[in-house]
């Protein structure tokens, strides 16, 4: 048996190919990688919010109501319940004050209550989904993790290129060792575990303050929304192909 260990540049990819021939069995063995891409269908967005009171209880009836008020203003946005999933929430004794702070300020801000929810859109309807939950008072908003609703088939597509590269590989070698390529005898493949590409995207802070209904200032124009572009999603699989000679 002869046994080649070659490393061929791969088109697009600095990977390494592995060849194995074995004259008596009549057979090439290649081990190649190659990847498929597509365009994220899909956009998990963090959806947040952030305030701050003078006791629990004060924290946890107004986060109550920002809390109706975002999930309301998703929901006439079209957003159906099935793609809004609660990620944390919780009511703790606030330790972090600025330095500047005076006592008065820091009195209503003594706990700090926080939700969060994982809402799942399509990438062109990302922008705005934001933009009206920001506008209902989710201030802790904007990060986005990029999926894709059928991996598998990427994964799948990955696959086929590499196998398509092994044969083009072990075609050549046949030439060269004066032989003729045959049938695929097996072939086997794997994909590395999916990883989900996160783009953070600019978020939009603002200072909460427990006021009464006549204080509050009238409500500023809706900003426009936020330019987003979805993410490529990349999938790579290595193959190993076992192809008869002649």
């Amino acid at each position: 048996m002869v046994c080649l260990s070659i490393g061929i540049a791969a088109a697009g990819l600095a990977t390494a190919q592995t060849i194995q021939i074995n004259r008596e069995n009549k057979t090439i063995a290649i081990s190649t990688k190659d990847e498929a891409t597509a365009t994220a269908d899909i956009a998990a967005i963090a959806i947040g919010f952030e305030i701050f009171g003078s006791d629990s209880q004060t924290v946890s009836s107004e986060g109550g109501k920002v809390s109706h008020a975002i999930l309301e203003a998703l929901h006439k946005a079209g957003v159906e319940d099935k793609a809004i999933e609660s990620a944390a929430q919780g009511v703790e004794r606030n330790t972090e004050f600025s330095d500047k702070d005076t006592s008065e300020q820091r009195a209503k801000r003594q706990f700090v209550l926080t939700q969060s929810w994982e809402v799942s859109v399509s990438p062109q309807s990302a922008a705005e989904v934001i933009r009206i939950a920001i506008a209902a008072g989710a201030n802790k908003s904007g990060a986005i993790e990029w999926r894709l609703s059928d991996r598998k088939a990427l994964q799948a597509k990955a696959a086929g290129n590499a196998l398509v590269k092994a044969r083009e590989v072990a075609a050549k070698m046949a030439e060269g060792l004066n032989v003729k390529l045959s049938a695929l005898i097996y072939a086997s493949n794997q994909t590395p575990d999916a990883t989900h590409n996160f783009i953070p995207q600019p978020q939009e802070t603002f200072e909460n303050r427990l006021v009464s209904p006549e204080m509050m200032p009238p409500p500023p124009p809706p900003p426009p929304s936020l330019e987003i572009r979805p993410q490529t999603i990349r999938e790579e699989a290595t193959v190993y192909a076992v192809f008869a000679i002649e």
